[in-house]
């Protein structure tokens, strides 16, 4: 039961855990009410910066989900420009996840393979929610090859509350599915692009979990999933 409460903390949150129960000092010497307020918050942030273990399933061709959250967006998409891998509508199917402020924000590689490109573009911090941010929104793109070759890329976009993507990848560099390789500081979210005619096994509405919910299979061809709420 503890192993589910008392999970790991981002080393990225541990100076904004410091300023929060640093300010809450400061506030309650000034007023005792504060203290109150003030330790909520702290407890937010460090709940904000959890970081827990997952357990990835590894077979090839799986991919899976690069964050904790729910689909936003399933369908038909160009690859992102920046990496200059295909401007056709149909040419890649883009699989978005919106992560609120209460959500994990560690992020994940979504498949074995090798990091080929990344992108770093600046840009607007509209709803993450909408659709628009994938386009308009600052965001950190990233091309991949899967180890049976496929491309693959994914984007982590910041949202109207985030200000800071972090990306710890390299380009050249060998993963694994479910590894950590960044976050994205208070609410945002990530796109998948897969190769066009692999359907995804999640529905819209649907909730992930990074480094452990299966996105699609590659070596699949089963058709696209209908969620219905029950």
């Amino acid at each position: 039961m503890l192993d589910g409460i008392l999970v790991p903390i981002a080393r990225e949150g541990r100076p904004f855990i410091a300023a929060f129960a640093v300010a809450t000092l400061l506030l309650a010497a000034l007023a005792e009410w504060l203290l109150v307020p003030g330790v909520i918050l702290t407890a937010w942030c460090v709940y904000f910066f959890r970081d827990p273990d997952r357990v990835t399933p590894t077979r090839a061709g799986l991919v899976i989900s690069p964050a904790d959250g729910v689909i936003v967006a399933l369908g038909p998409a160009a690859w992102p420009k920046e990496l200059g891998m295909g401007d056709e509508l149909t040419e890649a199917t883009r699989i978005g996840i919106f992560m609120n402020v209460f959500d994990v924000h560690v992020n994940r590689v979504p498949v074995d393979g090798k990091i080929l490109k990344l992108a770093y573009v600046p840009g607007a911090f509209v709803n993450a929610s909408f659709d628009k941010a994938s386009e308009h929104n600052e965001r950190q793109v990233v091309a991949m090859e899967s180890r049976d070759g496929a491309p693959v890329a994914f984007v982590q976009i910041a949202g109207l509350v985030a200000r800071r993507i972090i990306c710890k990848l390299s380009e050249g560099q060998t993963v694994l599915a479910g590894e950590r390789m960044g976050m994205i500081r208070f609410g945002s979210r990530v796109d998948v692009y897969l190769p066009a005619g692999k359907a995804p096994l999640v529905a819209l509405g649907q909730r992930c979990i990074a480094g452990e919910t299966v996105l699609a299979d590659l070596a699949s061809d089963e058709p696209t999933r209908i969620g219905a709420v029950r």
